[in-house]
């Protein structure tokens, strides 16, 4: 088996390689090719990864690699996690939509919609490689915003075999399952939506639903689950939303808390990522020590970690341990993407929750529509589960958010600023045309060549 990740320079890849370690053998991994456009952070990366590889006992050849098309050669899984622009761009992402009073965030509203401008044409690319040179491949895509992505690929390059995967609802997952005592695979979440917008409805554990009880404890659940929603609306919900919905249900605290802050998330994050850089590159000049560059490694993390969220929703820093929140980081998406394909090469069979088109899922979604339901996986196979028909509100939301979803792919692949513009007034969190069109015209400008050419 061959396993390619695209955007290996960026820092989850000593996590996705724990996890590959991890599974190596029930894998039965015979080659992992790790590629990216930026050579020197690839270095760097694999100068911190080479000895977790070597203490791990690697049975498998590692190709470090600039060149897309080595990697992608006869691959039997392509992971795509990269982020067109750094974190310089997603800066420009999230403090545009401020100036205007809108949300500033990665993935959701304006900043989502301006990182996939960036990120279509480049997958797309990567997509017609996998075609010529891995055509069996399954691509299993983490590039954010990942829904729209995953979207792009299936609808937009006609790649059937692709998915796309977050860490949100396994995390949502665990966390119920051990506020049950129970183990994972003992627990059933009955959960649906897009990515970054999506429910728990139920919670089948034991032969029945116990997201009634559940809520009814809400105020110890929401501690564990960290949702940052009053008690009193959940219960009135009668669902466990998505932490991202906060962005929807509370988006003027959202908006205000950022502005207060004086940064937004990115803002906070780029010096922790640019220190990171710098201390491996003189750690390594210096011919410093494993210990040392893995020291500054879990720094990063841990500064990440401890907070997550905290500008957005105005709470204090997490407390937790740097190897708690290493352990955990690497069952995130890492996990995810290796039980996947644990499930698609015959290992084993499972149900995780994955971003696939509903196929009937959702009662009142397009058949094609990219949506983040549970899906039972065996040897070559991806089915969602049904959900049926599901709460008006949540529908509407939902096929509101998709319908920008599809236009902003529209868009990227036409050159269509009409449609762009379009895309951006139509998302719920964009108050008007007006703004939207501000918006916009401030993406092109700051971010210039990264933005396919709309006209």
């Amino acid at each position: 088996m061959k396993i390619t990740v695209i955007g290996a320079g960026g820092v989850r890849t000593p996590l996705v390689l724990k996890s590959i370690l991890a599974r190596q053998e029930r894998l039965g991994l015979t080659e992992l090719a790790l590629m990216d456009i930026d050579a020197e952070h690839l270095e760097l990366i694999r100068a911190l990864s080479t000895p977790l590889l070597e203490a791990g006992q690697a049975a498998f050849h590692t190709l470090w690699t600039t060149d897309a098309r080595e990697a992608i050669r006869d691959a039997d899984y392509v992971l795509t996690t990269f982020r067109v622009g750094g974190i310089a761009s997603r800066v420009v992402d999230e403090q545009v939509p401020l100036r205007y009073g809108v949300l500033g965030q990665e993935t959701t509203g304006p900043g989502g919609f301006a990182m996939a401008l960036r990120t279509i044409p480049p997958i797309l690319e990567y997509v017609e490689q996998v075609q010529a040179l891995a055509p069996n491949a399954w691509i299993i895509n983490f590039t954010n915003p990942v829904g729209l992505v995953t979207e792009a690929i299936i609808n937009r390059a006609g790649f059937k075999r692709a998915i796309g995967i977050c860490d949100n609802p396994p995390t949502m997952h665990r966390a119920i399952a051990s506020f049950l005592n129970a183990q994972p695979d003992e627990v059933f979440l009955e959960y649906f939506g897009l990515n970054h917008l999506g429910w728990v409805r139920a919670v089948h554990y034991r032969g029945r639903d116990v997201l009634p009880t559940l809520i009814a404890e809400i105020k110890n659940l929401g501690e564990v689950l960290d949702l940052p929603f009053d008690p009193g609306f959940i219960k009135a919900l009668g669902m466990l939303p998505n932490e991202y919905l906060y962005f929807y249900y509370r988006n003027r605290e959202a908006v205000e808390h950022i502005l207060q802050a004086g940064q937004s998330r990115a803002q906070q994050i780029a010096p922790l990522v640019q220190r990171l850089f710098e201390k491996l590159q003189r750690i390594r000049q210096a011919g410093g020590s494993v210990a040392e560059m893995e020291a500054a490694y879990r720094e990063y993390h841990h500064g990440r970690d401890v907070t997550y969220m905290s500008i957005e929703t105005g709470s204090k820093v997490h407390d937790a341990s740097p190897e708690a929140e290493l352990g955990q980081a690497a069952e995130g998406y890492a996990g995810v993407a290796l039980e996947v394909i644990g499930c698609l090469s015959g290992g084993e069979t499972g149900v995780l929750v994955l971003n696939v088109p509903n196929r009937g899922a959702i009662v009142g979604m397009e058949k094609q529509d990219i949506v983040e339901v549970p899906c039972y996986l065996a040897r070559g196979l991806v089915r969602p589960v049904a959900i049926g028909s599901v709460p008006d509100h949540a529908l509407g939301l939902m096929k509101q958010v998709k319908e920008y979803e599809r236009l902003t792919v529209e868009a990227t692949v036409t050159g269509s600023y009409g449609t762009a513009l379009k895309a951006l007034a139509l998302h719920p969190l964009v108050p008007d045309y007006a703004v939207a069109r501000q918006i916009l015209d401030d993406y092109i400008e700051q971010h210039g060549d990264l933005l396919p050419r709309l006209s």
